[in-house]
């Protein structure tokens, strides 16, 4: 029962915050501090995760393509994964772990200190104020550091390409056109809206209405953190299987 109470009040949230939106009343000058904020914050766990990631898909490929003799595509099939399935949920960790919590526990100390209600008595809206610039930041930003995540991810592939294939840069750069088309672009571009879009919900759904002091925000990091987790999980379930559907529909 109380899941369905969380699930109504988090759509009845996120109403106010589209409605927000659709009235155009963005604090341009909070949601640009906000996006550097997240940006800044994260962007060198991404880049550094990116890395390795681009890395170990090079090693793992390699013991398999050496087998067939298909080590030419190896860049191709690296990079296409990453886009695919990893950049986006590498992101979509990295921003849950990071920003997610910290969000939910700055927003709930703002409500239990009731700084919250006291801009709402100055006659200014805390959705508007607070929430929106958050919310979108989050999104807005999960495209920066996918993209950063990604070139960081090449180069990893690059790195230990040349080091344990002996492959050289140009070679494993020119099998990547041929493999990373426009529908992994579109797929990995889906899945990371939509990770980033679950994330924002929660986070600031959860800080917004934190109640029980100093408990409560604990409470409110916590829970944050395991409904974020679980929820990227399922989206990137149900948005594999989605994709894989039109996929099938396109070719036939």
């Amino acid at each position: 029962m109380m899941i369905f109470q969380e699930l109504g009040a988090g759509l009845l949230f996120l109403r106010e915050v589209f409605r927000t939106i659709l009235k155009n009343s963005v604090n341009r000058s909070a949601l640009f501090q906000q996006i550097y904020l997240v940006t800044t914050q994260a962007l060198v766990t991404t880049a550094f995760s990116g890395f390795f990631v681009g890395a170990i898909m090079s090693v793992q490929f390699n013991s398999q393509l050496k087998e067939f003799g298909a080590l030419s595509v190896l860049g191709g099939l690296a990079t296409s994964a990453t886009i695919r399935e990893l950049g986006p949920l590498l992101i979509a960790f990295m921003l849950s772990g990071k920003i997610g919590a910290y969000t939910s526990a700055e927003l709930g100390t703002m409500r239990v200190t009731e700084q919250i209600d006291a801009i709402r008595c100055l006659g200014t809206d805390p959705i508007e104020y607070l929430v929106l610039p958050r919310f979108l930041a989050i999104i807005i930003s999960s495209f920066i550091l996918l993209f950063a995540g990604l070139l960081m991810s090449i180069l990893g592939g690059v790195t230990l390409g040349q080091l344990v294939a002996g492959m050289s840069p140009q070679e494993y750069l020119n099998a990547i056109p041929h493999f990373v088309t426009a529908s992994s672009v579109f797929i990995g571009l889906f899945k990371c809206f939509c990770f980033s879009f679950l994330l924002a919900s929660i986070c600031t759904f959860k800080g917004y209405y934190t109640k029980g002091g100093a408990k409560g925000v604990g409470r409110t990091v916590i829970t944050t953190a395991l409904s974020t987790m679980v929820g990227i999980v399922l989206v990137d379930w149900f948005t594999s299987y989605l994709s894989r559907a039109v996929g099938n529909l396109w070719s036939s």
